[in-house]
């Protein structure tokens, strides 16, 4: 696709996002910190869920110094709700290394933001782009669907390597910051309208039920020792109210994973 197309397609893009452009929070603000918190957020959860978690985070932990400086039982307090506590256990760290190597400033350079903890390259670009506006090559699910819609129409399994570089040359340069806004809010709008496109990418998989699963169960155990940390078998299973089966495998994979330990027949948040 030629430079003139490209334009073109920013066009569309950038037109829709004036008339109908999205608001959130992170979006108001270029607070590299801020910024890291709304993307580990944004990671595998709703924007919708995610906003009210992000304002009550930045009152309680509104620093990086802040949030290094807090104990993973504070800081599992406020996840609670948004699922993948891996998420929450690794924003923590960071903070932490932020502190201990970076003089309490967030990287802009990607590579460095990728040696964080928990941080691949899609967040390290994003954490670039939002924070710095540097024009980086971004994909996530509403940025594949548009690329999927403009760029590949006719085909099945599209590969994300097959997308970058449209997504890499139609970067609109002036301000990739915007850019991206506009090209996720485009996504999240084409997916209401039509056979979400991304039925045709390579890397496409429908997200399990979440009622009655593991993951469920697990929230609710974690749920339960934020409230109330240190409580025996029989407490914390009557707490989470979840059959026994789903909370033995939950309780089971978070001690696995040192979220909870068990000390004299006691749960505790690690």
């Amino acid at each position: 696709m030629n430079t003139i197309l490209y334009t073109d397609f920013q066009k569309t893009i950038l037109d829709y996002y004036a008339a109908h452009g999205r608001s959130f929070p992170w979006r108001t603000t270029q607070d590299p910190y801020a910024i890291l918190v709304s993307e580990f957020m944004l990671q595998q959860t709703q924007t919708e869920r995610v906003v009210e978690k992000y304002k009550r985070w930045l009152e309680v932990f509104p620093t990086a110094a802040d949030l290094a400086a807090a104990s993973f039982v504070q800081v599992l307090e406020q996840w609670v709700g948004l699922g993948y506590n891996r998420r929450a256990r690794f924003l923590h760290q960071c903070a932490q290394t932020i502190m201990q190597k970076h003089n309490g400033c967030v990287p802009e350079d990607t590579e460095v933001l990728q040696s964080l903890p928990g941080i691949g390259p899609y967040t390290a670009a994003a954490v670039s782009t939002f924070a710095y506006n540097k024009p980086n090559a971004l994909i996530e699910t509403n940025i594949r669907a548009v690329y999927i819609f403009f760029f590949f129409k006719d085909h099945n399994s599209v590969s994300d390597k097959d997308l970058f570089p449209h997504i890499k040359a139609s970067v609109y340069t002036e301000n990739p910051r915007l850019w991206y806004y506009a090209l996720m809010d485009y996504g999240a709008a084409l997916k209401k309208v039509i056979v979400n496109p991304n039925r045709k990418s390579k890397h496409y998989t429908k997200q399990s039920q979440f009622e009655g699963s593991v993951r469920q169960a697990r929230g609710a155990v974690i749920r339960s020792l934020t409230e109330q940390n240190g409580q025996a078998y029989t407490e914390l299973y009557a707490n989470t109210r979840t059959e026994q089966p789903l909370f033995d495998k939950a309780l089971e994979g978070l001690i696995y994973e040192g979220f909870v330990a068990e000390s004299g027949g006691i749960y505790s948040i690690r």
